[in-house]
């Protein structure tokens, strides 16, 4: 298969402004699945800290001493 010949050569400008072009979608999307990493890693970091203060809470009840104080 060849190619078919431009009607026009391709210039510098021509080529520069594809690369642009296609830099900015590429850039829109990079940009957008930052923002959902960051939202997810927000969630789970709070998922981790509210499960650590739970599971905390419980270990403590558990391991709680009593300690009863008798006046003779």
């Amino acid at each position: 298969m060849s190619a078919a010949a431009p009607a026009s050569p391709i210039t510098r400008a021509d080529i520069e402004s594809k690369l642009r072009e296609l830099q900015g979608g590429a850039t829109q999307r990079a940009d957008a699945a930052a923002n959902r990493a960051i939202k997810i890693a927000a969630a789970l970091a709070v998922v981790v800290v509210v499960s650590a203060f739970f599971i905390g809470r419980r270990k403590g009840r558990h391991q709680t001493t009593i300690v009863e104080i008798r006046r003779v």
